[in-house]
């Protein structure tokens, strides 16, 4: 599966620049009706890194109905299989589509994992795009939650700024519920609500939060 999360190359957009402390790393983007890209219509996004360099995360309501989960172990020649457990997939964006990365709970972790913050009272996430967690989930172990997204979306330096400075997102921050409990056609919905926002009042011209 091997993951480079490569800053660059873009799903959505550009912006101000925030500070050293102040990145959007953990934070779910909701996309507004501003969103010009088609691509990302009604979606919502983990960022799973943001810096100075550009921004990187994955759709989380684009569910893959036409590709399961063992389909993509025999694939890779994971074992067992069936597998002991299944894992909700998804198109995590437009770039490198045929990458795979597993967002899960933070408990556990391999080499490479990279932790996502999640904000003051919130446990957070972590991803890892090696083979090993899809064994482990494979043999019914691995992490408690988890997702699987083939792809990514990614900004280049202040490209997301921008986006959010058009109004084209909305920012929470993250929870398990949103990350992997929500059905993908209720999850645009239910993220705006932590916001306390109807998206049937949401305009093309709606200020961000």
């Amino acid at each position: 599966m091997g993951m480079a999360m490569r800053k660059t190359g873009s799903g959505a957009g550009t912006g101000p620049s925030h500070g050293s402390g102040d990145w959007l790393t953990g934070q779910l983007l909701i996309a507004t009706p501003a969103m010009q890209d088609p691509r990302f219509a009604q979606t919502v996004i983990c960022l799973c890194a943001h810096s100075a360099d550009g921004a990187m995360g994955l759709v989380l309501n684009r569910p893959l109905d036409s590709f399961a989960f063992e389909d993509l172990l025999q694939q890779l020649g994971i074992t067992p299989a069936p597998p002991a457990r299944a894992i909700r997939m998804v198109s995590g964006g437009p770039v490198e589509g045929g990458r795979g990365f597993v967002l899960h709970s933070p408990e556990w972790q391999t080499d490479g994992t990279l932790p996502v913050p999640g904000g003051p009272d919130r446990e957070g996430a972590a991803l890892t795009a090696s083979v090993e967690v899809l064994k482990a989930i494979a043999e019914g172990n691995g992490p408690r939650d988890c997702l699987l997204a083939l792809g990514y979306a990614g900004w280049g330096p202040g490209q997301l700024e921008g986006e959010i400075a058009a109004n084209a997102w909305l920012t929470v921050p993250a929870d398990a519920d949103l990350l992997f409990g929500s059905k993908p056609e209720a999850t645009w919905r239910q993220a705006l609500a932590k916001l306390k926002v109807d998206p049937l009042l949401l305009s093309d011209v709606a200020g961000h939060a």
